[in-house]
């Protein structure tokens, strides 16, 4: 059993759980995620882990309750104890020395961004990091990162935080300013995003990796539900990833197989009680 240490509401939706599992804690390393099992009747749920404390011996998982399952995840309180926490699984992020490295952050993909942006810059890389939103009520982890970062942009839908637009605007204006032009890109969102960053920087041969979130069950592969294509080539994002080369990969099938189980979804939304449903959804 793994005990809730922490529920936090931080965003519209989105909460920042600190569970107790202190041999994850300690064997974690940035990109990696957990597969989370609240309970018997439960579905596994993939998260990132977003930060550890070895010490404390817990993790901390941003969940975003937009489904069935992270709405009853979501709403489970402090003292409460997880079934099951399988992990740390998936292969770390790639940390080099790039030199200058913008880190793009969108919506509760920051969350993801933090840890590898963390480690980035902790070996020396200069990382300018992209955040954006709808407005800025959704604009998370902005104090957190810029303690890092040599430089924190932020772009909202509504012009209500940073700079109006998208943070491809942003990227744009980094690329376009020869003293600024990035070396690598890291790029975690939602996928119309992480497309829109692929193609800006495959214009100029910039490396940009994503880390992708297609459907996932058991995550060590043998269920093969979060196959995704890159370079042509199949491959399993629990296993082969989550991060991959954003240049090669298939997002039109990505985006596709997101969607495989929406009506599905939508009608055991119905289901929850109406405290429990997401803000969307509420009538």
């Amino acid at each position: 059993m793994f005990p809730i240490v922490s529920n936090e509401l931080i965003a519209p939706n989105l909460h920042r759980l600190v569970i107790e599992a202190p041999r994850i804690a300690r064997a974690r390393q940035p990109g990696q995620f957990v597969i989370v099992h609240a309970n018997q009747q439960a579905e596994r749920i993939p998260l990132t882990i977003a930060d550890a404390d070895a010490t404390a011996g817990t993790i901390t998982l941003f969940v975003q309750a937009v489904g069935y399952s992270t709405c009853r995840l979501v709403a489970l309180p402090t003292g409460q104890v997880l079934r099951d926490l399988a992990g740390p699984l998936g292969r770390p992020t790639e940390i080099k020395h790039w030199g200058r490295v913008a880190c793009i952050g969108g919506g509760v993909g920051t969350a993801v961004l933090y840890p590898l942006a963390k480690a980035l810059a902790d070996i020396g890389n200069q990382v300018i990091t992209i955040i954006g939103g709808r407005s800025a009520e959704f604009i998370i982890l902005a104090d957190e990162l810029a303690e890092f970062s040599a430089e924190l942009l932020i772009a909202t839908e509504d012009g209500s935080c940073g700079k109006q637009g998208f943070v491809t605007h942003v990227l744009q204006g980094l690329i376009d300013d020869p003293r600024s032009v990035p070396q690598a890109v890291y790029a975690v969102g939602p996928v119309p995003m992480m497309k829109a960053v692929s193609d800006m920087t495959r214009a100029h041969a910039i490396k940009t990796i994503v880390s992708l979130n297609p459907i996932m069950i058991d995550g060590t592969g043998m269920c093969g539900g979060c196959r995704v294509m890159v370079g042509g080539e199949l491959k399993f994002a629990c296993v082969d990833g989550p991060e991959f080369d954003a240049h090669q990969v298939d997002f039109a099938l990505l985006a596709d197989r997101l969607t495989t189980y929406r009506n599905e979804e939508c009608r055991m939304l119905e289901k929850l009680p109406e405290k429990q449903r997401p803000a969307s959804r509420k009538r």
